[in-house]
C-alpha cells in the first residue's frame, strides 16, 4: 500500500520536475540552433516621413525615389 499513497502524494512534484526539464532541454536546443545560425540581421526599417518637409506630388507617385 506504501507505493500508492506515496504517488499521489508526489505526483504534483514529479510532474513539475518534467515540465522544468523539458522547458529546459528546449532553451537548450534553442540556444543551440541560434549559435549555429549566427547573429540574427536586422530588417529593413520603413523611414518614417519628415514632418518638416511637404509631400510633394512627385513623392506621392514615386516614393522609392531619392
Amino acid at each position: 500500500m506504501g507505493i500508492h499513497y506515496d504517488y499521489k502524494s508526489t505526483k504534483g512534484n514529479k510532474l513539475m520536475e518534467k515540465q522544468a526539464k523539458r522547458e529546459k532541454k528546449l532553451a537548450e536546443k534553442k540556444a543551440k540552433r541560434l549559435a549555429k545560425e549566427g547573429p540574427k540581421q536586422e530588417e529593413h526599417k520603413i523611414k518614417a516621413l519628415d514632418p518638416n518637409k511637404p509631400i510633394s506630388l512627385d513623392f506621392l507617385t514615386n516614393p522609392n525615389k531619392e
